[in-house]
């Protein structure tokens, strides 16, 4: 068979000339090179009819085709060498002449072969190029479409921003309706309580023109927004809008949303703060020191193990108490050796550090008027290693009683309270105080402090100080009260000895309080980073019980309104007695001397009485009696006197009782 194909390819190679053979050849090379341009079109068209949706990826594939098309271009011209070598070894002798001839038959049909696989293979790879593409190209659609949205959205909420402060309006009597029966929308109440807040802020340039709503408008919606969105009764928030600026509203309102860090004392009585914080940090505790103004406290961010179940807490190294409550007995300041009485002393976080400053000397009466609390107060007594206090449980308001007038140097009295103060402790005082709570804690505050300030020696030599403290920012439980005491005791007003803390209220609306309010300190969560707390010292003047220069009259009223169950001789006596000052003066006695007169003309039968005001007067201008032995003196003769007209009266009822049945007999 290969002898025969030679035979007929010789045959055909001697009838045709050489030149003839070129000319076939070159059909060869031509249909190869014709076949070539319709793949370059083809890949031309597919790159026209994919969309170019980006420049970076057009030029990247127009790139990979003209590398292709030099590739194919240095083929093409490889073969056609190749060919032309052959042709021009078939003229130099037949035999080559037939080898090359099969030789290129086989490279013909190899090399368009070649060219078909060549077209499969590249339209695959054209294809997955064309599929990863499209899908590049979709993934970066869907990137530049989510930046779009989100420039869109950011530059529409700033647009807002801008354009409602102008725009801004109360909303209308039929929207609210229509608020008040959906659900509460939240974001919307916040825009609207922020855009409020800055308009009052400065009401007079910022009020929306043409706008006829006043301000007190403004102020009630604002209470109405901020009941709804934080839970506030209407009481309190009307309470607090009046006592701070809108702006410092909201971020007391703020802050008590948010909780106080946790702090702890330091029981310098068994371990110094050094030594507690090295061994509390070896614990996984990570803590620092509370502030500058203490030497004893520690916060507490974060810790591994629980802060108050660890060794060192039952040993009675440390205590759990908050910043605020390290002020009061930082205010009272006692000293070594003395008395001094903890009014309402659970769970004793303030008694353990009184006896720490104290170093365990002197003595410390810890009252507690609840017997349930006392269970928690005797143990933090034992476990802080405290053993000069004595625990009691007797109302406060009459420990005088108890322990006597004027027989401590210092009183340090907590008040129970409203709580105002820690609403972020307590979340439900947004909503259980009232007005009238209010009032009933103020009027029990004010029989404590009374109690507090007779407790505590004006003769004292290191003492003779009352310290009043509350956790609440309420005005009539707190300015009120030292007020209160100002006008009915002989006291004054000192510094608490803290340098921070804001000044308390010396006026609020219509009240007017004592200047040296000022002295007292204030403390707000907002402003200090601890609970809402309020502290003020007092100085004993003198044992008297009333203040000099004071309103006299107004309590001789009420102790005589107490004394209105006698009978009438009784009262105009008692009236009498406790209106005489107690310094004997001229003036005075003519006044007394005066209402003995309107007592005869309205009791003529009282005439021994009379006498012995005679008698009490005389004594008085002389001088050698004083006045509290002069009562008991009087008000035992009224007492002898109406013992004996009711035993005169039995008398007379008991003959008549035992004459009635003779007659019958």
């Amino acid at each position: 068979m290969a002898a025969l194909t030679r035979n007929k390819k010789k045959g055909s190679n001697s009838q045709t000339p050489p030149l003839n053979k070129q000319t076939k050849a070159s059909p060869l090379k031509k249909a190869a090179k014709t076949q070539k341009p319709p793949l370059k079109k083809q890949r031309k068209c597919i790159s026209e009819k994919k969309p170019l949706k980006k420049p970076e990826v057009s030029t990247d594939e127009e790139e990979e085709e003209e590398e292709n098309e030099q590739s194919d271009e240095g083929s093409e011209s490889g073969s056609d060498l190749f060919s032309d070598g052959d042709e021009e070894g078939n003229n130099d002798s037949d035999d080559d002449d037939d080898d090359d001839d099969e030789d290129a038959e086989p490279l013909a049909e190899d090399f368009l072969d070649g060219s078909d696989n060549e077209e499969v293979t590249m339209g695959s790879d054209l294809d997955s190029d064309s599929g990863g593409s499209k899908l590049e190209r979709k993934s970066r659609a869907i990137d530049r479409k989510r930046k779009k949205e989100v420039q869109d959205a950011d530059d529409e909420f700033k647009m807002n921003i801008k354009e409602k402060p102008d725009e801004f309006q109360l909303p209308t009597q039929k929207e609210l309706e229509e608020e008040a029966r959906r659900p509460p929308d939240l974001p919307s109440l916040q825009m609207r309580i922020r855009e409020i807040v800055r308009i009052l802020s400065n009401f007079k340039d910022l009020k929306p023109k043409g706008d006829k709503h006043e301000r007190n408008d403004y102020v009630g919606q604002l209470k109405a927004d901020l009941s709804s969105y934080y839970g506030y009764n209407e009481f309190l928030i009307g309470t607090l809008i009046e006592m701070f600026p809108v702006v410092e509203l909201m971020e007391l309102i703020e802050a008590f949303e948010k909780k106080r860090p946790t702090s702890i004392r330091t029981n310098t009585l068994k371990t110094r703060r050094r030594d507690l914080a090295d061994i509390l940090l070896n614990r996984g505790v990570n803590l620092d020191p509370l502030s500058k103004w203490s030497k004893v406290g520690l916060i507490v961010y974060d810790s591994q193990v629980p802060i108050g179940a660890t060794p060192e807490y039952l040993a009675g190294f440390y205590m759990l108490q908050s910043a605020s409550s390290f002020l009061p007995v930082m205010a009272l300041a006692p000293r070594e050796k003395e008395r001094v009485v903890d009014m309402a002393a659970a769970p004793g976080g303030k008694t353990t550090y009184v006896a720490a400053l104290m170093k365990n000397t002197g003595i410390i009466y810890a009252n507690e008027m609840k017997v349930p609390r006392l269970k928690s107060l005797s143990a933090n007594l034992h476990r802080m290693g405290v053993t000069n206090t004595i625990v009691c449980n007797y109302d406060g308001r009459e420990l005088t009683k108890v322990l006597g007038q004027s027989s401590v140097d210092r009183v340090l009295l907590d008040a129970p309270c409203s709580g105002t103060g820690v609403i972020s402790k307590d979340e439900s005082v947004k909503t259980s105080k009232s007005a009238d709570d209010i009032k009933k804690f103020a009027h029990l505050q004010k029989q404590l402090i009374l109690g507090a300030i007779d407790l505590v020696d004006a003769n004292s030599k290191t003492g003779g100080y009352i310290v009043y403290s509350t956790c609440s920012v309420m005005i009539p439980e707190n300015e009120a009260v030292i007020d209160y005491a100002l006008k009915n005791r002989d006291v004054k007003l000192v510094p608490c000895g803290l340098d921070f803390g804001r000044p308390g209220f010396s006026s609020f609306r219509e009240h007017r309080f004592h200047p040296s309010l000022e002295k007292t300190r204030r403390f707000y969560p907002h402003v200090h980073n601890m609970d809402g707390f309020f502290v003020a010292k007092l100085k004993k003047m003198s044992n008297a019980m009333q203040p000099s220069g004071n309103d006299e009259p107004a309590v001789t009223m009420e102790q005589a309104q107490v004394s209105s169950s006698d009978d009438d001789d009784e009262k105009a006596e008692a009236i009498e007695e406790l209106e005489k000052p107690p310094v004997a003066s001229g003036q005075p006695k003519r006044e007394s001397n005066t209402k003995e007169d309107t007592n005869k003309r309205k009791n003529p039968r009282s005439k021994e009485i009379h006498k012995g005001k005679r008698n009490k007067n005389t004594k008085t201008e002389s001088g050698n009696v004083e006045e509290p032995r002069k009562q008991k003196k009087k008000r035992s003769q009224w007492k002898n006197e109406i013992a004996q007209a009711r035993e005169e009266k039995r008398k007379t009822m008991r003959e008549n009782a035992k004459e009635t049945p003779k007659h019958r007999g």
